[in-house]
């Protein structure tokens, strides 16, 4: 037995050495995209030229070991450089004005809007994690796990996915890469925004419409769309087909992280009735590719169950089933989600996605480019079987209330505090199909 302990502790000892020569190779918690062949940015006159040779961070740059402990993700990816334009927000679509900082937990980004009222936002690709660093974590000198677990995103992935969607017939933001250098439009922000590379795309919420459907009232966050339900009752639905296609889509792409907050809504009238049509924002998790000894054992089915490496298969779906989910998708029947895999298997064909990735350079697509294609394709031929387990997974779930993030000030009761389309009488008819 004292054998047997002797060896499990030297292990253990060198597992914990080898965990720390990894996450001590990267000192730096933060960087931003690195335009090459440039040493002072603040001497180049980016006015001069139409676009830039750049590379989203280096900061994932790693040694064997810490490919084997922390994983290979898209460090490459991270780090090959790309040819963007150069965009100055005053000239940009006709002028924009900077109306306020946004951003979630990593991501740094300015809200504006051009001369006809048309929300844009501009989001950095370059990650700030620090926010999500337990304190215990930084206590033992560990902080570089959750930093550098943003290399398992792809920093271009936003762009094959919106090119994937409209395929797929699905509602996007459109996003646009480009590199905005320090300028007078942005005044005392020049330090944390200028010369960084950015994703431009239209904002999820906003009095204009942008989308190219007709009769729309305005686009919404999910704040909105409940205080108009309150008001108009009954007279505001959800297009529960297109949410249905949009979840499909998500699992199809492997986007894990589809919380309230990355939803908006494009409320369509007409006579006297309002439609709400689900507008997806937010991809930086599509194809998610996570691996590595730590990661593995940081994210699994029972401390992580939603963070999903995208696999050929679906490691963990009760994992992907969410709140939100539930929220919205309660009333959807079963031959509803059926019919939705089927219309999506039909329109995600081998020609549509091939060509979604050619807005990738050759370079990009080459980093695992083929391996993503092999793996989306893989996932569509499952669809159908897929959208059942959903459906079943969702109304399996207890009925409780729900707060969706970013609805906490307001007070829903009764039904509306579980469902948003559901009535007494769906629930007695679900109660029965049980």
């Amino acid at each position: 037995m004292r054998k047997f302990i002797i060896i499990g502790s030297t292990l253990l000892l060198v597992f914990i050495a080898l965990v720390y020569l990894s996450v001590s190779e990267t000192k730096e918690s933060f960087r931003t995209s690195e335009v090459l062949d440039i040493d002072d940015l603040d001497k180049i006159k980016f006015g001069d030229f139409d676009s830039v040779t750049v590379a989203a961070n280096i900061l994932y740059k790693a040694s064997p070991l810490k490919k084997i402990m922390q994983g290979e993700q898209f460090r490459e990816a991270w780090a090959t450089p790309v040819t963007v334009p150069i965009a100055f927000l005053d000239t940009l679509k006709g002028g924009l004005k900077v109306i306020e900082e946004g951003g979630g937990k990593q991501t740094h980004s300015l809200e504006l809007e051009d001369k006809r009222g048309i929300r844009y936002t501009l989001r950095s690709l370059s990650k700030d994690p620090v926010k999500l660093v337990p304190e215990m974590a930084k206590e033992l000198g560990l902080e570089n796990i959750v930093v550098d677990g943003v290399s398992a995103q792809h920093p271009y992935a936003a762009l094959v996915v919106a090119k994937l969607s409209e395929a797929a017939e699905i509602l996007h933001t459109n996003p646009k890469l480009m590199f905005i250098p320090k300028q007078k439009t942005l005044g005392k922000l020049n330090e944390k925004y200028g010369n960084r590379l950015y994703f431009l795309e239209f904002e999820s919420e906003g009095k204009v419409n942008w989308t190219a459907l007709k009769d729309i009232k305005e686009i919404m966050d999910n704040e909105s769309l409940l205080k108009l339900k309150l008001e108009k009752g009954e007279a505001v639905s959800i297009d529960i087909n297109a949410m249905i296609r949009a979840r499909l889509f998500d699992l199809l792409i492997g986007d894990w992280d589809r919380h309230a907050k990355q939803w908006g809504w494009a409320v369509q009238e007409k006579d006297g009735k309002f439609t709400a049509i689900p507008v997806p924002t937010d991809r930086d998790n599509a194809f998610f590719n996570l691996g590595g000894v730590i990661p593995s054992l940081v994210a699994n089915d029972i401390s992580h169950p939603k963070v999903q490496t995208f696999e050929k298969e679906i490691g963990f779906l009760p994992g992907l089933v969410s709140e939100f989910d539930e929220y919205f998708l309660r009333s959807g029947s079963l031959e509803q989600f059926k019919q939705e895999a089927i219309k999506l298997k039909e329109l995600m064909t081998d020609s549509k996605i091939e060509s979604s990735f050619k807005i990738w350079t050759k370079e990009i697509d080459s980093i695992k480019g083929p391996e993503i294609r092999e793996k989306i394709r893989a996932r569509r031929e499952n669809l159908v079987v897929t959208a059942e387990k959903f459906y079943g997974i969702l109304q399996r779930r207890p009925k409780k209330d729900i707060v969706l993030k970013g609805t906490d000030e307001l007070e829903l009761t009764g039904m509306l505090a579980k469902c948003f389309d559901c009535t007494e009488e769906d629930y007695k008819f679900k109660a029965l199909e049980e």
